[in-house]
């Protein structure tokens, strides 16, 4: 039987990737819609990446910490 803090644990970082890969898709859709052209893409998407980064580096950390703390 899964418990709800598992559920919590395991279900957060999924949902959260798949709420990434919506977020790649709006973020193209916008530039292509708006004819942003190579630079703007660049933009559009770095500043997409930024953010995604500092979650992945910020799971990392977790993870590390959980296994050289605990």
């Amino acid at each position: 039987m899964i418990t709800d803090q598992q559920l919590t644990e395991y279900g957060l970082p999924f949902g959260l990737v798949l709420l990434i890969l919506y977020m790649v898709f709006i973020v193209y859709r916008l530039g292509k819609d708006s004819k942003a052209g190579r630079f703007g893409m660049f933009v559009l998407f770095l500043g997409l990446m930024v953010g995604v980064l500092g979650f992945s580096i910020k799971f990392v950390i977790k993870l590390f910490l959980q296994q050289n703390v605990g």
